[in-house]
């Protein structure tokens, strides 16, 4: 009779930034080894558990044995079990060994009840097959192996040796101290980690009475709950946590970002939220540093009020539930005094110092053992980002008081305790010192993006000083030779190049993609050794693209019309591909992407046969006349709609041209044996491809 399983493995404290995953490949582990070998109805759900303490999963509809099931077994060629005499001794031993001598016949064909041997060809040769009904295997076996396979497989970050009381060596994330395997009633008897499974779980570490006998598989997670103050399941705690935050909250918003919850689930098993509260004087502090401090020092939760102003409240999540909390509300206060105290310390004495009387010491810190220190490559910088200020019309004087600031901050103290300040502090202290707006602004945002979805910089400053520095970053690396391979990116070119292109796309910065890649590299000329490497830069940048295109639902061959052409501007890409889109809507666009496709094909084959232009002299045939002035006509619209931006409107116009071009490849041979007329129509299929292809490459387009 199916009934549900539940199995658990207790252990000491779990890593909290890996519980869930460890729970969820837990779960699935089991499952799968649970399925694979037949125990599981098709309507089984596995259910995963995850707290500090404990990884656990609960199956429906487990059966206590699996059916039977025929097997195949390739058994060897049938030259090598017969010869001219019958069988062959090597044929008798296979059988033997299997406990089917009774079925080693001359014939290669005989049956005995299930068991049948048979001959059949894999493809290549004739062989010899036994099919046979294995027995089902028993839910204990199969609990085991598939105990086994979890745990072997689960993504442990590093594995702990540790002693059992009999003197055992065991590895694992943490010390596991108990498992428990039901099924409906009954203890399943399997063994993992040195330990036997039975009925005893145990509950909250504080909370609970100690070790809980589970009658059930269905009540173990009510138990547990009821009598153990555990709430088993990853979700379901996680979701009392940010409804008590809410709650507690009040009306102010809770600041707490996914990995914050997520970290703080995997620390508690019995959550419950308490409100604290810190100095008024600490607000002086940026809220960032605040908040930093708040969440990546304690986990606790920082409230703001209507105006986005941080309040000097925070919530904290406890394990335990007293009569009393204040006790815990102010052991916390005072652990958050202190870092606060800490924080604003800090920054007090960072603002001693104005960020420009920092530039000079960054010649003491280390860029790159090829890339010389940080004061040549702020330099660079400064030289890269006003240029593109210069083209972006921007005041190139700022960009490049900004390009000199932009790393001063990281040799602040507050950035030395927080590596994630940079750029955030740079700005702070900047205003502080009275530097212009555009310019503090512009040391922030030189960052961003920092991750996919991020904000862009705001302003033509802040954008220049932002594609400077990433741009300089994938000069100085591709050149040294240190260009991202495979999943190895040490350096974050990845996360630049796509900073690059959405900051050229979103903000609709009007700039070549290429002379913005030679001008990175003109900023490291002074760099012995960086080879100029401008057009690996820009196929990198453009396979960049290529993913994020995709990414937004364009069609591979779509995609491919355009990167083709490897496009300049970046700001177009969009347009261009909407454009695109639209067109492999029309009736005629698979017929024009096929002519088109075709057209390439004998152009580069006799390339060096093209005349200069198209001698209408020598147009001797009606379909090649009508081609020729189907392409005078269509030529000067194509370019005058790509002038204006309507991208749409010339790979519109193309389908005009469709019916002239079928007819041209069904009369007129273009291989003639006449050279000149050759020449000729070779030259107007050159104008026809040059009137179809300035927007993309549409023979890509093509089936």
């Amino acid at each position: 009779m199916s009934e549900t399983l539940v199995v658990e493995l207790c252990t000491e404290e779990l890593p909290p930034k890996a519980l869930k995953r460890l729970g969820e490949a837990f779960a699935a582990g089991i499952e799968s080894g649970l399925r694979e070998r037949g125990f599981l109805d098709p309507e089984s759900v596995a259910t995963s558990y995850a707290t500090p303490r404990r990884l656990a999963v609960s199956v429906t509809c487990v059966r206590p044995v699996a059916p039977d099931a025929e097997v195949i077994d390739k058994l060897m060629p049938v030259r090598a079990a017969r010869d001219a005499s019958g069988i062959t001794e090597a044929f008798s031993k296979k059988m033997k060994g299997l406990g089917r001598l009774h079925l080693a016949t001359a014939s290669l064909d005989a049956t005995d009840g299930p068991d049948r041997v048979y001959i059949a060809s894999d493809g290549k040769a004739d062989y010899v097959y036994l099919r046979s009904l294995a027995k089902g295997q028993v839910l204990v076996r199969g609990l085991d192996e598939s105990l086994a396979d979890a745990i072997e497989q689960l993504p442990i970050p590093k594995l702990m040796s540790y002693q059992r009381p009999n003197g055992s060596t065991v590895k694992f994330a943490r010390p596991a101290h108990r498992l428990l395997a039901l099924h409906g009633t009954n203890i399943v008897p399997v063994s993992a980690l040195d330990l036997d499974a039975g009925r005893i779980t145990d509950g909250h570490r504080f909370q609970s009475r100690g070790e809980l006998p589970i009658a059930t598989a269905e009540a173990w997670e009510p138990t547990l709950a009821a009598e153990g103050k555990v709430i088993a399941s990853f979700g379901e705690r996680r979701a009392r946590i940010v409804a008590e935050l809410e709650i507690a909250a009040a009306g102010a918003e809770v600041i707490m970002p996914d990995d914050l919850v997520d970290e703080v689930t995997a620390l508690v098993e019995w959550p419950k939220v308490y409100t604290g509260g810190f100095d008024p004087a600490f607000l002086e502090v940026p809220q960032e540093c605040l908040i930093l401090t708040m969440q990546r020092n304690q986990r606790y939760f920082a409230l703001a009020g209507p105006d986005g102003r941080l309040q000097n409240r925070f919530l904290l999540v406890s394990n335990v539930e007293p009569h009393d909390p204040e006790e815990i509300i102010r052991g916390n206060e005072r652990v958050l005094r202190a870092r606060l105290a800490d924080a604003k310390f800090f920054f007090e004495q960072d603002r001693k110092k104005t960020l420009a009387s920092r530039v000079d010491k960054l010649r003491s810190v280390r860029y790159h053992n090829k890339l010389g220190t940080m004061a040549e490559r702020m330099e660079r910088l400064q030289f890269l980002s006003s240029r593109i200020a210069t083209m972006l019309g921007a005041d190139p004087a700022l960009a490049d008081r900004a390009a000199m600031l932009a790393k001063a901050d990281l040799l602040t103290d507050m950035v030395g305790e927080f590596p994630e300040l940079q750029g955030v502090m740079g700005r702070y202290y900047a205003e502080h010192d009275g530097e212009p707006p555009t310019v503090a602004a512009a040391i922030e945002q030189h960052y961003w993006p920092r991750f996919a979805g991020d904000a862009l910089p705001a302003g033509a400053v802040a954008q220049s000083v932002a594609l400077g520095d990433k741009l300089l970053a994938m000069a100085e690396m591709f050149g040294i030779g240190n260009a991202p391979t495979g999943e190895k990116d040490p350096f974050a070119l990845r996360r630049a190049g796509m900073g690059v292109l959405r900051i050229l796309m979103e903000k609709q910065l009007p700039l070549p993609l290429l002379p913005l890649i030679e001008i990175a590299f003109d900023a490291t000329n002074a760099v012995p050794g960086v080879k100029r490497v401008s057009e690996d830069v820009q196929t990198f940048l453009l396979e960049r693209l290529r993913a994020y295109l995709r990414e937004q639902g364009y069609s591979a061959n779509q995609v491919d019309a355009l990167l083709s052409l490897r496009p300049s501007r970046i700001d177009l890409v969009p347009v261009q591909m909407e454009a695109i889109r639209t067109f492999a809507t029309l009736p005629e666009a698979e017929a024009l992407a096929a002519a088109n496709k075709r057209i390439g094909n004998i152009l580069r084959k006799n390339e060096s046969e093209v005349a200069p232009a198209v001698n209408s002299a020598l147009l001797v045939d009606g379909a090649e006349k009508d081609l020729y002035a189907t392409v005078q006509e269509l030529l000067p619209v194509v370019r005058d709609h790509v002038e204006s931006g309507d991208y749409t409107s010339a790979l519109r116009s193309l389908a005009s041209a469709r019916t002239c071009v079928d007819r041209f490849f069904d009369d007129v041979l273009v291989m003639a044996d006449d050279g000149a007329l050759r020449a000729n129509r070779l030259a107007l299929l050159r104008g026809l491809s040059e009137a179809m292809n300035q927007v993309a490459d549409i023979s890509k387009l093509a089936s």
